[in-house]
């Protein structure tokens, strides 16, 4: 049990190094990174199980502190495997507010008012006459 144990902790180390790259990596790199860290977390998540049968092996009174090991290094994981979804969370959320401001930017825009069919456009010949009136009868014309 204890190679296993040693070699996935210190894969767990490696990958927590790892997840500064996701930072630093460009946009073309960054899928890559990803990936590359996920595989090693589900990899990782295969050799604990294999130590939770390993721990449960165990003599009895090695048992207690082998099984407190493997969780927390599953623990570890977990939060390995939770900053890596947050990240890619901020990154597709990220990638939205570009698609949507360049959308924005490339939207040609025009005014509220627009000449409406029928009934609207009388409505709106009636007031701009009205409007016209009153100009008129205040300006003493």
């Amino acid at each position: 049990m204890e190679p296993l144990y040693q070699q996935t902790h210190k894969h767990v180390h490696e990958i927590q190094s790892h997840m500064g790259r996701l930072e630093t990596a460009d946009k073309q790199a960054l899928h890559l990174v990803e990936n590359e860290i996920q595989a090693s977390i589900d990899q990782i998540f295969s050799q604990l199980e294999r130590l939770e049968i390993l721990s449960s092996k165990e003599p009895p009174h090695k048992r207690q502190n082998a099984k407190l090991r493997v969780d927390q290094l599953k623990y570890d994981v977990q939060h390995l495997q939770t900053a890596l979804r947050n990240f890619q969370h901020r990154r597709y959320a990220r990638e939205q507010q570009e698609r949507q401001r360049e959308e924005l930017l490339s939207r040609t825009f025009t005014t509220n008012v627009s000449p409406a069919p029928g009934r609207d456009q009388q409505k709106l010949g009636g007031w701009l006459e009205l409007e016209l009136r009153t100009l008129d009868s205040s300006s003493g014309g």
